[in-house]
C-alpha cells in the first residue's frame, strides 16, 4: 500500500471520498427492471438497501413505519426526542424555528431531559404493531442500561452507533461495554459503528457484529473534522472494511458480516459508489430529511450537535423535495439525484451489467479527479 511523505517524520496513505471516484460501465448492460436491489441481514429481508439514520430530523415512529412499508429500514434513535418527551412535536417545530446563533445552546438544553424507559418501550411497540421490522439505536455508553427495555418491547435489530465504536474501549473511570459478551448473550442481530479502518472492523466482526457501520466525521451535519481533526474519506473506508469482511469470511469459515456505508451520501450517485466500493447497504440521513414527512421540517441535525461538552455538529437546512415514497422509489421530478434513489441505483447497476448488489461490488471504478 503506497504511502506519501507528509514531512520527514510522518507518512500517510492517500484516501479517496465518493467525489474522487466514478463507476465504469462494462461490456454488458441490463434492463433496470431486471435488477434486484434487495438486501438481507440475518433473518430480515428488505426490498431496498436503505437504512434511515437514527436522527430525530429523519426518523420518528411514523416515518420508521412508512420507510418500512416502502421497503427500507427506519432506525429510531432510542435516546432521542421521542424517548425523552411524550409529545416532541412542539420541540421539533421550535428547533426548526431557532435562529442559527442560538441553536447549539438551546439544543443542549432540550436534549438534557432524561431518557424515559417507558417511552422506549412505547415507541418500539408502536412500530412493531404496524408490522414492519423494528430497529433502534443506542450509544455505546447507554446500551447496557436501555437495551433490555427495547428488546422486551419487541426490538428486532439493535444498532450501537457512535462517532467511533471499538471492540477494545479502555476506561479507567467506568466499566466499558464488553461488546463480544453482550452480542453473544443477545438474541437479536447487532449492527455496530462508526468504524473506518480494516483492523477496527475485523475486531468488531470477531466480536459478533452482524453489520458494521462505516464512517465518521463526514456527514452533512457533522463538524467532527473541524472539532476533533478526525475523518476518513468514505470510498477508501468502505473498501477497507469490505476487505476485512472478505478476510473474516475465510477466517470464520463462512460467516458473512454486512458492510453498511454511513455518511457522506447526499445524492443517489454517492449511494451507487458506496455499493461499488463494497457496501451491502447504506445508512442515509440528509436524503430522507428532505421528505415532506420528515420530523425535521426541512432541517437536519445529528446527535453530535447537542453533545453536552464538545458539540460537533450543526443544523443544516436541506429543504423539502418530495414525499418519502418519491425520494425512495420515485417517480422523480428532479435531475439532481435527490429523488428515486431506488431507480437510480437500479439504472446504474443495469448500465454496468449487474443484476444483484453483491455482484455490483465487483464493478470497476476509476479515480475521477
Amino acid at each position: 500500500m503506497t504511502e506519501v511523505e507528509i514531512g520527514r517524520a510522518k507518512r500517510g496513505r492517500r484516501a479517496y471520498g465518493f467525489d474522487d471516484v466514478a463507476v465504469v460501465p462494462s461490456r454488458r448492460t441490463r434492463d433496470p427492471e431486471e435488477v434486484s436491489i434487495a438486501w438481507q441481514i440475518d433473518a430480515y429481508r428488505f426490498d431496498t438497501p436503505f437504512m434511515a439514520a437514527p436522527m430525530d430530523s429523519v426518523v420518528s415512529p411514523a416515518t420508521a413505519i412508512r420507510i418500512g412499508k416502502l421497503g427500507g429500514l427506519g432506525v429510531l434513535n432510542l435516546e432521542g426526542l421521542w424517548t425523552r418527551y411524550e409529545n416532541p412535536e412542539l420541540l421539533l417545530q421550535e428547533i426548526a424555528d431557532l435562529p442559527a446563533d442560538d441553536f447549539t445552546k438551546r439544543l443542549q438544553e432540550i436534549y438534557s431531559a432524561p431518557v424515559q424507559p417507558e417511552l422506549i418501550a412505547a415507541r418500539v411497540k408502536e412500530i412493531r404493531a404496524a408490522g414492519v421490522t423494528v430497529a433502534g439505536a443506542l450509544s455505546p455508553q447507554l446500551t447496557a442500561e436501555f437495551q433490555s427495555v427495547a428488546v422486551a418491547a419487541g426490538l428486532d435489530m439493535l444498532v450501537i452507533r457512535g462517532t467511533t465504536v471499538s471492540a477494545e474501549h479502555v476506561s479507567a473511570g467506568a466499566e466499558p461495554l464488553n461488546l463480544k459478551q453482550f452480542i453473544y448473550e443477545l438474541d437479536i442481530p447487532v449492527v455496530v459503528g462508526g468504524c473506518a479502518t480494516y483492523q477496527a472492523a475485523l475486531h468488531l466482526m470477531r466480536a459478533g457484529a452482524a453489520g458494521i457501520l462505516v464512517g465518521f466525521g463526514g456527514g452533512s451535519t457533522q463538524t467532527t473534522r473541524d472539532v476533533l481533526g478526525i475523518e476518513v474519506p468514505m470510498a477508501s473506508a468502505v473498501s477497507d472494511v469490505a476487505a476485512a469482511r472478505r478476510d473474516y469470511l475465510d477466517e470464520s469459515g463462512g460467516r458473512y458480516v454486512h458492510v453498511i456505508a454511513d455518511g457522506a451520501m447526499g445524492v443517489s450517485g454517492d449511494i451507487t459508489k458506496a455499493i461499488a466500493c463494497g457496501a451491502d447497504a447504506v445508512m442515509i440521513g440528509s436524503p430522507l430529511a428532505r421528505a415532506a414527512e420528515a420530523p425535521g421540517r426541512g432541517f437536519h441535525w445529528g446527535a453530535e450537535a447537542h453533545h453536552a461538552s464538545v458539540p460537533r455538529g450543526h443544523r443544516t437546512a436541506v429543504g423539502t423535495v418530495g414525499t418519502l415514497e418519491e425520494i425512495l422509489n420515485g417517480p422523480s421530478s428532479s435531475p439532481d439525484g435527490t429523488m428515486n434513489l431506488s431507480g437510480a441505483l437500479r439504472r446504474a447497476m443495469g448500465t454496468c451489467g449487474y443484476t444483484e448488489l453483491k455482484g455490483f461490488q465487483r464493478v470497476e471504478v476509476t479515480i475521477a479527479t
